[in-house]
């Protein structure tokens, strides 16, 4: 950031980027900027996230409250998550030893859902040709952690870090809107239901997900 950043925005920039960590550490993961600092006002910060967006260190995804077509007309600007560019680069700012990604432990439970959604965030970044960066919620504080659309369609799409698959959210989301496909990405098995219409990804091959839509 010294190297590169206007010298005048180089302070706000590192204090954007260190709370990035506690921001997705949230179960509401919105973007706070009370959390920036103490007192910290859109106004002030907003420069310094856009620059980080432009140098391409993080990825801003907007909430949608009407998933229709286009899905940029309907974001909300002011209503925003920010990620990383690498979870391993948010593991690392966030302390998290490699070992207790690998064996596991009780109280890694909660950030583990973080850095699931910072993963599936950054593989998304690989669909030059889908719409990505946006999530739903509704007033019902139902949340479905991103929306993929082609274009045509919209489809939900619900990370999960491990192997429950009580996803409330992407229920709530299917019944008022009837996608003709939902997607679930996990550590189980790849899967489809085709009467509920809803297929599960695992998160290693996600890499695949065009091909899966391509054959909507």
């Amino acid at each position: 950031f010294s190297k590169h950043a206007p010298r005048q925005m180089i302070e706000k920039i590192r204090y954007v980027w260190d709370s990035i960590p506690s921001q997705l550490a949230k179960e509401n993961k919105k973007f706070v900027y009370g959390l920036v600092r103490e007192g910290a006002r859109a106004r002030e910060y907003e420069d310094s996230l856009m620059w980080l967006s432009d140098a391409g260190e993080i990825i801003r995804t907007y909430n949608i409250s009407k998933p229709d077509i286009p899905l940029k007309a309907y974001a909300d600007l002011k209503s925003f998550k920010v990620f990383l560019l690498d979870v391993g680069l948010l593991r690392c700012m966030s302390g998290v030893s490699p070992k207790v990604i690998l064996e596991g432990s009780r109280i890694f439970e909660e950030f583990k859902g973080a850095l699931t959604e910072q993963y599936v965030c950054q593989e998304l970044q690989l669909f030059k040709r889908l719409q990505t960066n946006y999530y739903w919620t509704s007033s019902s504080a139902a949340e479905v952690d991103f929306l993929v659309s082609d274009g045509m369609e919209v489809f939900p799409l619900e990370c999960k870090a491990g192997l429950t698959m009580n996803a409330k959210s992407l229920k709530v989301y299917r019944q008022k809107y009837m996608p003709r496909l939902s997607l679930r990405t996990s550590l189980l098995p790849y899967s489809q239901n085709k009467e509920e219409g809803i297929v599960n990804i695992p998160l290693y091959l996600l890499f695949a997900l065009h091909e899966e839509l391509a054959g909507v």
